[in-house]
């Protein structure tokens, strides 16, 4: 498995995503929006594959 090709470290459990970032908004998708998981820790977008990291849950390696 590949890595994510980006992660967003946010401290909402509610994001959206729309694509855009290193690209402009308008090359990106149309835009969802994203629960995390508190198990989890994050959420993956199905268009993109960005990965959106709860601050300080489990799956956020920065915080240990």
């Amino acid at each position: 498995m590949q890595p994510p090709p980006e992660t967003v470290r946010t401290k909402s459990t509610r994001v959206a995503c729309d694509g855009s970032g290193a690209v402009p908004a308008a090359l990106g998708h149309p835009r969802v929006y994203l629960h995390i998981e508190d198990e989890l820790g994050f959420v993956e977008c199905g268009y993109c594959d960005r990965r959106f990291v709860l601050e300080g849950g489990p799956a956020d390696t920065d915080a240990k």
